[in-house]
């Protein structure tokens, strides 16, 4: 079986991005949920199935009774493999396609509770996070129109600031009956002011005037003309505290916190910079979208969806596996283990959000097992990940499916990458047939390192070829065909001293 393990690429069309959450889960069946991870990831069925149903079930328990449904716990998994079979990749294709906090942490990272480095409630915290900033984003996409129209009439004050104290600090003014109105956009919307004195004639010309400068210099800001001019912004600057805090063992979310608290209580402090209109209209959206969103909602919603769509994906379980064979302590392994127990069971843990459960958070551990194996966890938290699926290593017939099959294939990439050259490279059967040779032969005299071998193969079959683009202009598209590529990869096909080429 084999896998594409290519981290990014676009949101899928059957899983909008904005519609997440158990009602999203409704429409993706197990089968659909494989479907889709078919798009990206090559193989490994098994994997895959399991992965969907586990996911799956999350929207069934929310449907069941309430007096059932905190009964009904996530089927937490443990993937094995080797490292580049795609374990890593089916767990983020997962959270994407539905929507879910998704957090990845390496189990070695970890120490006992007490002893210096992090401890396993830290990647709570984390999943906290990332669900706050997920429904930050998706409440931003509802007021961005709003924000960037409050920015604009920002930018055309500091564009055209007013002129001896004859015209008001906003605008636009609109004259009606010898008074003068001006529309100044506040925290409630666009609102209207009278100045409450009758207008010169002299000075109603010169508001028509400035009114019309005023639409002439908003037409070349929508046309971009402007992005290079400076103008003064108001900056905020939190205070420095980083010198203030003493770190503390075994105390990280406890002293977090009290940096975060430190930071809300300190005054802020402005300075006026001078800035590119471009930088100012960042700087001014990030001030509105803070104005406009309702923070408190947000932080309410956010880890309500950590408990119950939250995602943990452990790495490098197998680190912390077996027996030391020493004496004292074993405050990476052992220790480890029996805290991640009661979280992977499921306990409170506090956030500067408050308190979150652990009971329905999916936990998906994953490691090689080349020396340990999944029954050298202590029995309790065996029991915490009942399912166990195996992952396939990969073989030239993989290598070659994978270059090709996946929607974000490693051979579509690089074509993009050398057609922004305005030049184009076109692959052969025979040349994707060599590079997948060479690549499962190189696994095999080497370490193996999975999919992440075909990364190394194609960076060194084109290296001159987008070394020498653009100066060197392409009048017929590149073919990589067998020739090709055993001429260029002729040096580390037959090498027996290939360190340069070890990731």
């Amino acid at each position: 079986m084999a896998v594409s393990t290519t981290e990014t690429a676009a949101p899928s069309a059957a899983a909008p991005q904005t519609d997440t959450g158990p009602e999203w889960l409704e429409q993706l069946t197990p089968a659909q949920i494989v479907n889709e991870l078919d798009k990206y990831i090559v193989g490994q069925e098994e994997a895959k199935r399991a992965v969907a149903i586990a996911m799956r079930n999350r929207w069934r328990r929310q449907r069941v009774e309430d007096e059932l449904r905190d009964e009904i716990l996530p089927n937490n998994l443990i993937l094995m493999g080797t490292t580049g079979v795609g374990k890593t990749e089916i767990a983020r294709r997962l959270a994407r396609l539905t929507g879910a906090p998704f957090v990845k942490v390496e189990a070695s990272k970890f120490t006992e509770v007490g002893y210096v480095g992090r401890d396993v409630e830290s990647m709570i915290r984390d999943l906290v996070d990332t669900s706050v900033n997920m429904v930050r984003a998706e409440r931003e996409d509802g007021v961005q129109e709003e924000a960037e129209r409050r920015v604009e009439e920002q930018l055309l004050d500091l564009l055209l600031p007013p002129m001896d104290g004859r015209t008001p600090p906003a605008g636009p003014v609109v004259v009606s009956d010898g008074v003068p109105k001006v529309f100044v956009a506040g925290p409630k919307g666009v609102q209207e002011h009278a100045t409450g004195e009758p207008l010169s004639e002299e000075d109603e010309r010169l508001i028509m005037r400035r009114q019309r400068t005023r639409e002439k210099l908003r037409s070349l800001l929508r046309d971009g003309e402007l992005e290079e001019r400076e103008v003064e912004v108001e900056v905020s600057q939190a205070p420095a505290i980083d010198g203030m805090m003493v770190p503390m063992g075994g105390m990280e979310g406890m002293e977090y916190n009290f940096s975060e608290m430190l930071q809300e209580m300190l005054p802020k402090r402005t300075k006026r910079r001078s800035v590119t209109v471009a930088e100012a209209r960042r700087i001014l959206i990030q001030d509105e979208l803070d104005r406009l969103l309702d923070t408190g909602e947000g932080v309410n919603e956010a880890p309500i969806r950590a408990e119950d769509m939250g995602m943990i994906f452990l790495d490098e379980i197998d680190k912390i596996a077996g027996d030391r064979g020493g004496y004292g302590p074993d405050v990476s392994r052992g220790g480890v283990q029996r805290d991640l127990l009661p979280v992977v069971e499921g306990c409170n843990v506090q956030t500067k959000y408050g308190l979150v459960r652990t009971d329905h958070v999916l936990f998906i551990a994953a490691g090689a097992f080349h020396v340990s194996k999944p029954s050298d966890l202590i029995p309790e938290l065996q029991g915490r990940f009942p399912i166990r699926v195996e992952l396939h290593s990969l073989d030239e017939g993989h290598f070659k499916r994978i270059l090709q099959e996946p929607r974000n294939a490693l051979l579509v990439q690089y074509q993009a990458l050398i057609e922004t050259e305005g030049a184009r490279a076109e692959f052969t059967p025979g040349g994707v047939e060599e590079i997948a040779r060479i690549a499962a032969r190189l696994n095999e005299r080497m370490e193996n390192i999975g999919a992440r071998r075909l990364q190394t193969v194609m960076t060194t079959l084109l290296e001159e070829v987008l070394f020498e683009l653009p100066s060197e202009k392409m009048e017929r598209p590149l073919i990589v065909d067998r020739e090709f590529v055993r001429t260029h990869l002729e040096e580390i096909a037959e090498d027996e001293d290939l360190r340069r080429y070890i990731l």
